[in-house]
Parts: structure tokens; C-alpha cells; sequence
């Protein structure tokens, strides 16, 4: 599959590495380069006669659920093979030359039009960068994406995600895609950027999230789009509003006729035509959500029955078994694990 558009909307970025304020790695040295990207879990080979060629640049910056880097090898031709054991989603937009992907049993040639996306679902990769060629690369990791499936979906998802694997950069999503990131790299680059606040990086990251599950193919595409309602009527909004408000409180259905002023019966059957699920197992949803989040802005020495009941949670074997079944892993992987998950990253 090869795509050579040509229009002002591909990403088009001068010759000079990007993101150099955040260096990651940077070798001329093949085996320190294999080194570091087999602990990463990639399989790295380049030809002999290549290796004085070598100029490997890894710069990026991280969130908990989000890697956004800039990569390059200089001039030699390099190809990388992940690691079958690893659960993260890869999408990388080539700024200048080619990256040729195997991806299962799809071959995608991209350039400055056309990037590229690789589920973990897929058998197998491989990668080909051509000398001289560069790319920008988002990581994604699969707690991130299904947990916010999952929040909009309505209910966890039963398999894992499985994306189309290339992306148009002159049209439509891509296009936005490749803009949208081109914009924050080069914010991130100035000095006061907004994007070194935590806060509003987390934002950027579940924009990112949250727009490629919309506009982007994958195998729960047409799940989200039987999910698009009209606007909910006013008892839903005041249900939703009053379970929001009160998530560390105990709810109960009569609390929600009570705020609403309509039958329970009524209140039911609105919730799951507009939200897909019971006003209870939307309560439970948004608990969940927003345990998941205090876990990832705790400390790691911070304490999981604690933080679970802080959200509404009281019985804590029921609240493990549920967050793991909503969000991939358990609660106390949350805390602990996304430092050293990030550390593998490159």
C-alpha cells in the first residue's frame, strides 16, 4: 500500500531534530543502539557496511498513558522488529523519507502523507527506516485506550483493540492528527510552554486518545457509532449531574427519582437509550474512572483501599476484580507499574 499525495496538509518540518530539550538517547555506537532498544523490547539490525553511518536521536516526553518522541538514525537504512509481548500501540507520522511497515499481513510504505498504526493485536512487524528519514512517533499504552473505550463505551471491552493500519495525513482525521501534533511539538519547544504543565499534557493526551477512537477505523468502530445519541432529556442530565456530584456518597435508585422527579421505570429506560447502560452501572463506571485517576496522581507509597474508598468503594475484593475487568490491570498496577512501564519506552 503506497500513498504520494502531495498537498500543504502532510507534515512538512525542516531538516534539524525536534524536541531537542528532551533527549531520550543518542549514539553513533550500532551495538550500545541494539543495546538499548533490545531492553526495550526491539529486535534492531542494520547492515555492516551502514554502521559508520549511524546517528541514532531519541528525544520525547512522557505522560503516564502517552509517549509523544521524535526518532532518527541518520544515514544508515535500520529495521526494527518489536517484541510479540508487548501491549502498547504505536502510531508513527514520517517527517522526512520513508518507513516501510509490516504489520500482520499488510505492508504499508509511508512518507509525510502517510502514516502508520500498529495494534499489538497483529501477528507480527517489522520496520524499515530508510537512511536519512525521520518520524515523529505516538505511544500508547493499553490501559490508556481501553480505558477510555471502556468510558465510552459504556462497558469494558471484550477484545483487544485492533486498528486500520494507515492514517492519510492530507485528509480528514489525519489531517487533524498530524496538525495537532506538529502544533504541540513545536509548543513544546519554546520556552513556557503550557504543554510542561501536567495537567494540561494529561488533557493533550486524552484529546489524542479520545479523537482517534472516534475518527479513527478500528474493530469497536461501529459499537461507538450505535452509541451517538441525540441529547439526553433533562432527568438523564440531572441524574448524571446529581452521581457525579456524589460518587463518594452511597446513591441509591430512589436518591435518583428524588433528583430527577421522574418514575424509576422512566429513569431506566432513558439512561439506556441514551448512555447504553443503568443509571447504577453508570455510577459504578464513573467510581471506577475517577479511582483510576487519583491512582495515576498518587504518590506509589499511596494506599489502594484508601484511594478505592475515597471513590464510593467498599468492598475491596469487588473493586479489584471489577477494575482489572475495566481497565486491563489491577489497581495496584496502576499505581506501581506506569514508571517502569514508561522506563522501557524509548
Amino acid at each position: 500500500m503506497v500513498c504520494s499525495i502531495n498537498t500543504e496538509a502532510s507534515m512538512q518540518p525542516g531538516t534539524a531534530p525536534l524536541l531537542e530539550q528532551m533527549p531520550i538517547f543518542r549514539s553513533r555506537n550500532v551495538e550500545e543502539t541494539g543495546a538499548f532498544l533490545r531492553a526495550k523490547g526491539y529486535r534492531f539490525d542494520i547492515a555492516g557496511r551502514q554502521a559508520r553511518q549511524l546517528d541514532a536521536r531519541l528525544n520525547g516526553v512522557y505522560t503516564p498513558g502517552f509517549y509523544m518522541g521524535y526518532v532518527q538514525y541518520g544515514g544508515a537504512s535500520v529495521v526494527l522488529s518489536p517484541s510479540p509481548a508487548r501491549t502498547d500501540t504505536w502510531i508513527h507520522l514520517p517527517l522526512r523519507g520513508q518507513l516501510e511497515a509490516t504489520i500482520g499481513r499488510d505492508n504499508v510504505v509511508c512518507n509525510p502523507n502517510l502514516a502508520t498504526i500498529i495494534s499489538p493485536t497483529r501477528e507480527r512487524c517489522r520496520l524499515v527506516s530508510e537512511a536519512d528519514s525521520s518520524r515523529i512517533q505516538l505511544y500508547l499504552t493499553k490501559s490508556s485506550l481501553t480505558g477510555q473505550l471502556a468510558a465510552l463505551l459504556g462497558e469494558a471491552p471484550t477484545a483487544p483493540l485492533d486498528f486500520a493500519p494507515t492514517v492519510d495525513l492530507a485528509a480528514g482525521y489525519g489531517r487533524s492528527l498530524a496538525r495537532y501534533v506538529m502544533m504541540a511539538v513545536a509548543d513544546l519547544e519554546q520556552t513556557g510552554s503550557v504543554l510542561w504543565s501536567p495537567a494540561t499534557m494529561s488533557q493533550f493526551e486524552q484529546f489524542i486518545i479520545t479523537a482517534l477512537l472516534l475518527s479513527h477505523p478500528h474493530n469497536y468502530s461501529n459499537a461507538l457509532r450505535r452509541l451517538e445519541r441525540p441529547i439526553a432529556p433533562r432527568d438523564v442530565r440531572r441524574a448524571v449531574d446529581y452521581i457525579e456530584a456524589h460518587l463518594d456518597q452511597a446513591v441509591t435508585v430512589a436518591d435518583l427519582v428524588s433528583a430527577t422527579g421522574v418514575a424509576g421505570r422512566t429513569l431506566f429506560m432513558h439512561f439506556r437509550d441514551f448512555k447504553g447502560v443503568s443509571p447504577m452501572r453508570y455510577l459504578r463506571n464513573a467510581r471506577l474512572r475517577q479511582a483510576r485517576q487519583a491512582l495515576l496522581r498518587a504518590d506509589p507509597e499511596a494506599n489502594v483501599t484508601e484511594i478505592a474508598m475515597s471513590t464510593g468503594f467498599t468492598h475491596m475484593g469487588r473493586f479489584s476484580i471489577t477494575y482489572r475487568t475495566y481497565f486491563g490491570e489491577s489497581p495496584s498496577e496502576t499505581l506501581r507499574g506506569q514508571a517502569q512501564q514508561l522506563r522501557k519506552q524509548p
